[in-house]
């Protein structure tokens, strides 16, 4: 299978944002910058554009296959699922879009008043981040990294899946970002305002990447 990404898309892309965002965190009125990082601001735009586009890829993929292999039909099915969970949950399934009122008995459950389910729950939230995150880390990281000096230790029959190298360096980025936001918790002065928003457009660009080098 051909994994070669273009280095516009794997490398400058992750690099250019991570730059951007020191230029935005440096130089933007902390009013805009608030606004920036609230609910329909550009980082949460650009999180529904990541995984749409990631829930495409991967029903394209479902189509390539046609179910030719069950496993690798499963896998893929699950990401395009996930995909257009967070996708959906990222503009609250359109109330973002279309700016809809949220029912009185859904606001009691959402702590934000949304019509959203990752805000009622850590299960839905908190605990999927991680996952993903987990994810990212073993995938973009540590795969390579034994593909590269103990190639034995990964099973064969699995290779299909696995992430190319190219993907360590967006997997490098959301760990930096991470770590900047445990750091920071210690300092008056934080480096990013929203750490967490920064943090996953770095993990679903990293999904979006995985998919497509899985087509």
């Amino acid at each position: 299978m051909n994994k070669t990404l273009s280095p516009m898309i794997w490398f400058v892309i992750p690099c250019a944002m991570f730059i951007a965002q020191f230029g935005i965190e440096a130089f933007t009125p902390k009013e805009m910058l608030s606004a920036m990082h609230s609910e329909g601001g550009p980082h949460e735009t650009l999180q529904f554009i990541f995984m749409s586009a990631a829930f495409c890829i991967a029903v394209l993929t479902l189509i390539k296959i046609r179910g030719q292999n069950l496993w690798l039909t499963l896998w893929v099915g699950i990401a395009a699922l996930a995909s257009l969970y967070v996708a959906g949950e990222e503009v609250s399934w359109g109330q973002h879009i279309f700016d809809w009122g949220t029912p009185e008995f859904w606001q009691g459950l959402n702590d934000l008043g949304e019509t959203s389910l990752h805000n009622t729950t850590s299960w839905l939230d908190q605990k999927p981040r991680l996952i993903l995150l987990l994810g990212t880390i073993v995938g973009g990281l540590i795969v390579p990294a034994l593909a590269k000096f103990k190639p034995s230790a990964l099973p064969e029959k699995f290779t299909i899946i696995y992430p190319p190298a190219t993907l360590s360096v967006t997997a490098a980025l959301a760990l930096i970002v991470k770590i900047i936001d445990k750091l920071q918790d210690n300092f008056d002065d934080n480096l990013f305002t929203r750490a967490a928003e920064i943090e996953e457009l770095y993990l679903y660009y990293f999904v979006l990447l995985y998919l497509i080098t899985l087509y």
